[in-house]
């Protein structure tokens, strides 16, 4: 009786606040739907096969969620190694950089084709040589560099936290291909890397 009628501007203004309210992108399931789905998984496995059967489904369920965590960089779902601050921080400071020994793979499949190719030729035999020297020492000195490097920024950011393995997880991360990282390169490189982590 008393009450204001809407007139389409008021709806129209209704329905954009809607719309621009995000959920939380997938619906409410049933209260019915829900409590059966948690009874399930109160309930004791009535054998031990039921029993394996859910526990390779948690299993596999980790296992995708911490395939999708490595590819996107998702903290909680990461393996205990790969955790953490200071971890985070090593990761970002080795693929903010050019690594030689990231390239020492690619460089010993050439080595050895020059080996074969020019298996009777002075020249080849000297090339040879040559990059064989180059890629052993550049690798070592780039390495020493990273260690050096990494272990001041560590005791620089974190000295309170545990930095035990850090730098070997460094050597280890930068010793590979940049596109093959587990997890993903979240940093370009040169990129400035924050003091906060």
């Amino acid at each position: 009786m008393f009450r204001r009628r809407s007139t389409p501007d008021d709806e129209a203004s209704v329905e954009e606040a809607s719309d621009s309210i995000s959920g939380k992108g997938r619906p409410t399931p049933k209260r019915k739907d829900a409590e059966a789905e948690r009874r399930q998984r109160l309930k004791p496995p009535r054998d031990r096969r039921e029993a394996s059967q859910r526990m390779r489904e948690r299993r596999r369920t980790e296992r995708v969620k911490m395939q999708q965590a490595l590819r996107s960089g998702d903290e909680r779902h990461l393996p205990a190694r790969d955790r953490g601050p200071v971890r985070r921080f090593t990761r970002d400071w080795v693929d903010r950089r050019w690594n030689v020994a990231e390239w020492l793979l690619p460089l010993l499949v050439i080595i050895l084709a020059l080996s074969f190719i020019g298996a009777g030729s002075a020249v080849a035999a000297w090339l040879q040589v040559v990059l064989w020297s180059a890629t052993i020492i550049g690798t070592v000195l780039d390495t020493l560099v990273l260690i050096w490097t990494t272990r001041r920024e560590l005791g620089r950011r974190f000295p309170d936290e545990s930095r035990r393995g850090a730098v070997a997880y460094a050597v280890l991360r930068s010793s590979q291909l940049r596109r093959l990282r587990l997890p993903k390169p979240q940093v370009n490189r040169g990129a400035t890397l924050p003091d906060r982590y």
